[in-house]
């Protein structure tokens, strides 16, 4: 299917063939993929999705549920459904994401749809339910293929022909023993050259990237972008193996998290959704608003304490808006690349000096180019050549200040524990506004005016 952007057109279609018969709707919607349908749902009434899921064949009406948002509430579209349609969807989900749509629910309702269901199908998915989303238990997809470490060539052939029926596809054959516990995995490419009388035990490769279930979904990502890996087992204490992350699931995780960071670094909380309605938005960005606006003050203050400096000093009042807004800058600047590399790895002390020396040292020297450039136009505009002294060296602290602070201050929270994204703008913005008004008028007042 040729890919390409949905826009009003295509829902209009959709609205279009809602109001025809099924026969017209279904032709319709054969010509769209199920995350474009997915898509088109955001902006569809609760009963004509409901419409259009009857009226799509099952595997293709479990991807789009598969491919909707949280946010849109695929766990209540799936529990509004007849019984007989809701179950054969399930039972068509992969069982991590029937998982992930039927954790939307509460759980008279969950035990209502798993009631339907298989009863090995209702066993997994809730043995999946009882772990966090965000861990690799949660991500994970129990539905895999493994062998036994006893087995010769041929036997471990019939049982990965056996296995891979019940499933769409698989990257990685997982070796086991006798007690289920991960002892490594094999390649078919090996299986298939193998000669016919080689043993799984002479083929398998030890030593697997593998994780625990209750391990955070950031750093499960961070472990399969590193090791370049498509699929990674995950294991409980004792190393029984208990499923997979595939590298899809990583990618939506990734989307995710990224998205939270920015939200947390914009002061917006993580709860509220890009989708959401306005109530939602305030509720969300109101506190952090108000802490800003008592940071303003502080930094108000500033400006008061210097009233006959600013009376006095013609232009200083603009300027130092100026130095303000640059060290605003180069502080974001500064904590972004922070954070993102906190959120990468875990950074040891010698990392993280070297991190907040190279930020010393950028906004040392952005801050003295920027600095000459205000101080030639102190000097052009204002002929003032002191006051562009005063401008320059204004300039220069702040940047260094804004450096020294995006790069320190995300590191001092994630070390006391709090997460570095929310807090560190608010704290910065604090400095470099205080530094920013501070600097210019405390030299102002000691260079320019006469005592």
């Amino acid at each position: 299917m040729q890919s390409f952007d949905l826009d009003k057109t295509d829902l209009l279609r959709i609205k279009t063939a809602l109001e025809a018969d099924d026969a017209e709707l279904e032709k319709v919607l054969k010509e769209y993929h199920a995350s474009e349908i997915a898509l088109l749902f955001e902006q569809l009434e609760q009963e004509d999705k409901e419409r259009i899921i009857n009226i799509l064949p099952t595997d293709v009406a479990s991807e789009v549920l598969s491919e909707m948002d949280e946010e849109h509430s695929p766990g209540e579209l799936l529990l509004n459904l007849h019984p007989e349609k809701r179950t054969e969807i399930v039972e068509e989900l992969d069982y991590d994401d029937a998982t992930d749509i039927i954790s939307q629910l509460d759980e008279d309702e969950q035990q209502e749809i798993l009631e339907d269901i298989d009863a090995d199908d209702a066993s997994s998915i809730r043995a999946l339910l009882n772990y966090a989303e965000d861990t690799a238990g949660g991500l994970m997809n129990s539905e895999l293929i493994k062998v036994n470490i006893r087995l010769d060539k041929k036997e471990a052939l019939d049982e990965i022909i056996r296995q891979s029926e019940e499933m769409e596809e698989f990257y990685t054959i997982y070796v086991v023993d006798d007690a289920d516990t991960l002892q490594g995995i094999l390649s078919i490419k090996d299986v298939i050259k193998a000669h016919a009388d080689a043993k799984v035990s002479d083929l398998v490769k030890r030593d697997p990237v593998y994780v625990r279930a209750e391990l955070d979904q950031e750093e499960v990502a961070r472990l399969i972008s590193q090791y370049n890996l498509t699929t990674i087992p995950v294991v409980d204490d004792h190393m029984k193996l208990l499923g997979r992350v595939t590298v899809d699931d990583i990618i939506d995780v990734m989307e995710q998290e990224n998205t939270e960071d920015i939200l947390k670094i914009s002061g917006v909380s993580e709860d509220e959704e890009l989708s959401g309605n306005w109530k939602d938005a305030v509720k969300s960005r109101l506190p952090w608003l108000v802490i800003n606006l008592a940071t303003a003050y502080l930094a108000a203050s500033v400006i008061r304490h210097f009233d006959d400096t600013v009376s006095q000093v013609k232009g200083i009042a603009a300027y130092m808006t100026i130095i303000a807004g640059m060290g605003g800058n180069a502080a974001t600047q500064a904590l972004a690349v922070t954070v993102r590399r906190i959120s990468l790895s875990n950074l040891t002390d010698s990392q993280a000096y070297n991190t907040v020396l190279k930020e010393f040292l950028v906004g040392m020297l952005n801050g003295a180019a920027n600095g000459l450039v205000v101080f030639c136009i102190a000097l052009f505009y204002d002929a003032n050549p002191m006051l562009g002294l005063v401008l320059f060296l204004a300039m220069t602290g702040n940047l260094i200040i804004a450096g020294i602070t995006g790069a320190s201050i995300p590191l001092v929270l994630k070390r006391v524990g709090i997460d570095p994204a929310v807090a560190s703008s608010i704290i910065i913005t604090t400095f470099t506004d205080c530094a920013g008004f501070l600097l210019p008028l405390y030299l102002a007042t000691k260079l320019l005016l006469k005592h």
